[in-house]
């Protein structure tokens, strides 16, 4: 996968269009209509905006998903040939028009473009799907406007999958996403409590405005160089040991023994287990860390 910039393509191209905030149901049906408009000399391109770029949507404060390299991962999981993902702000006072004809057409080689039907581009968002219809007939490209997903008659969306991160309903977050839900990053150094008590664990950190689940414990499988672990991430600030730190994740691996610091490692969550709470001591966090492990184990070894 090419990540573009100052270049042009050269290879005619079918564009994905798209925030793909999660990158859940409905934005993977843009994919496949996308690769289905695909002939032998032409590659997928993707057209998103730098995700820590977006300040606001919809009028309200952006909190997002994925990070920049977690939508990546997944677009090229999803055959991405091409990823256009410029800063927001360096586009915010282009008009619709020179959207178009500037970097759709010029830049990316468009000859199809496949986006949502409630797209909108231009300046202050100023047109939608329609609008990019008549500028695709102007500038020589097809434009094909996807459906609005439905699952359990409700419409597919990254708010939807949000509520339900925040509400611990990983299952429910899982199914519209199309996958398991997961933190990928750089493990960074703790307090190294855990190693103490015979429970070290994988620290990650979430970025500013990115989402954090409902805090607690997760069963999670943890990819470690090619090989699924295992695993219970707690997602919060670590109350019976730690205070006054940001919310991150602090995985436990079963079965795996290793320097992981400065590795980057995805962590999948499958099921949520318990509300993180304050323990009286370290042994009845020992304690509760060894169930929740066994629970996790059994859950890891059902789903497999």
């Amino acid at each position: 996968m090419i990540f573009i910039s100052d270049e042009k393509i050269a290879e005619n191209t079918v564009v994905a269009l798209g925030i793909f905030d999660g990158v859940h149901l409905g934005h993977r049906m843009i994919f496949e209509t996308a690769k289905s408009k695909l002939s032998c000399d032409m590659k997928l391109a993707v057209f998103t905006f730098k995700t820590s770029s977006i300040i606001k949507k919809h009028g309200q404060p952006y909190e997002y998903i994925y990070t920049e390299a977690q939508k990546n991962d997944i677009f090229e999981r999803l055959g991405a040939d091409y990823v256009y993902s410029p800063d927001i702000t360096s586009l915010m006072d282009m008009s619709g028009e020179d959207f178009c004809r500037e970097i759709l057409k010029k830049k990316m080689n468009a000859k199809s473009i496949v986006c949502g039907k409630n797209f909108q581009f231009g300046k202050g968002a100023s047109c939608g799907a329609e609008q990019l219809k008549k500028y695709g007939e102007k500038y020589g490209f097809e434009v094909f406007v996807c459906d609005i997903l439905q699952k359990y008659g409700e419409d597919v969306s990254s708010g939807k999958i949000k509520e339900y991160l925040k509400n611990g309903e990983i299952s429910k977050a899982n199914e519209l996403l199309g996958e398991n839900y997961f933190v990928a990053g750089e493990v960074v150094t703790g307090n190294r409590i855990g190693r103490t008590i015979n429970f070290p664990t994988l620290n990650q950190l979430f970025e500013e405005k990115q989402i954090v689940p409902k805090m607690g414990a997760y069963a999670t499988c943890c990819e470690i160089f090619g090989k699924k672990y295992s695993g219970v991430t707690n997602i919060g600030v670590k109350p019976t040991v730690e205070s006054n730190i940001s919310p991150l994740a602090e995985t436990h691996v079963s079965g795996f023994s290793g320097d992981l610091y400065g590795k980057n490692i995805k962590i999948d969550f499958i099921e949520f287990l318990r509300e993180e709470r304050k323990f009286p001591s370290i042994e009845h966090l020992k304690k509760q860390i060894e169930s929740d492990l066994k629970s996790a184990s059994e859950i890891f070894c059902h789903k497999k």
